[in-house]
């Protein structure tokens, strides 16, 4: 990879968007892209640098653009022999391997509510090169002294959120808060400003009183299905401790979902063992 391709994939990493990196593992014979040849394409289809041009590079784009909506990527050979069955449009005679490398979006988390529960969300997140910001209204819950590695930690009121924080620079909203009415007041500002996973910490009658509240606002049913609530994986947590591991091994197994798609599916289809687990009044 050259310098250009490898700076624009950091700027991606930290911006917090997907892209795809495909790069020439294998080249044998005449071919206009040699080995370590990268291009990166971008989640808005634009993209950077080349892997030889021609036929090949658009069918490799169109290639990066299925990893993108399907969140993986391949290994994928193509002769570069117009004559070869298969081979594409070129007269050039050798073949390459390109991998299609899908590079998730780096997760960003907004943790509503700085309670036990977020404490221990919080305490996992670095090792794993998750940031995460924390906002309450309570001034003595969103300390330093309890959250340390967060990127920013704001005393804020419900409504005002969206107006103290990007909702563009997150890819995850969990409402952890300690009072049902302002998780809905979160809830409410959300579902209109903010794109990404929205998670509910929640007992079924939390929910069910909840969605209905939004409902009675005009909250439509399609953005009421983004939410995701209870969260975390079905595990058995109770202690927020486990809730913890539960909510965070959710958003690994969703940053990798050829690899997790079993327990994923269990989860979203609400058969026996995809009950979710976390849980709270």
């Amino acid at each position: 990879m050259d310098r250009p391709t490898a700076t624009e994939a950091l700027r991606l990493l930290n911006a917090r968007r997907p892209f795809v990196r495909a790069t020439v593992v294998r080249a044998v014979g005449s071919v206009p892209g040699k080995l370590g040849a990268a291009m990166i394409v971008r989640d808005d289809g634009t993209t950077l640098g080349t892997v030889g041009g021609a036929a090949l590079e658009e069918n490799v784009k169109e290639l990066a653009r299925k990893a993108l909506a399907a969140r993986r990527g391949d290994l994928v050979h193509f002769d570069l022999q117009k004559w070869k069955t298969g081979g594409l449009p070129s007269l050039c005679g050798g073949s390459v391997d390109i991998a299609i490398e899908y590079v998730a979006a780096r997760p960003h988390l907004l943790l509503w509510g700085g309670g036990h529960v977020a404490q221990a969300i919080a305490q996992l997140l670095p090792g794993l090169d998750y940031e995460f910001s924390v906002a309450d209204d309570r001034p003595d819950w969103v300390g330093r002294d309890r959250f340390p590695a967060a990127d920013r930690a704001e005393v804020v009121e419900p409504a005002r959120v969206w107006e103290v924080f990007d909702p563009a620079s997150f890819t995850h909203l969990y409402l952890l808060g300690y009072d049902a009415m302002k998780d809905g007041e979160v809830l409410y500002r959300s579902l209109g400003a903010f794109p990404n996973y929205i998670g509910l910490i929640s007992s079924v009658s939390k929910r069910e009183h909840l969605f209905a509240e939004m409902r009675r606002r005009g909250v439509p049913e399609d953005r009421l299905g983004r939410v995701h609530a209870p969260i975390g994986l079905p595990i058995g947590a109770e202690t927020p401790a486990e809730i913890a591991v539960s909510v965070v091994a959710e958003i690994v197994a969703a940053q990798h979902p050829a690899s997790s798609r079993p327990v994923r599916a269990a989860v979203a289809s609400g058969l026996p063992g995809g009950e979710r687990t976390a849980r709270s009044g």
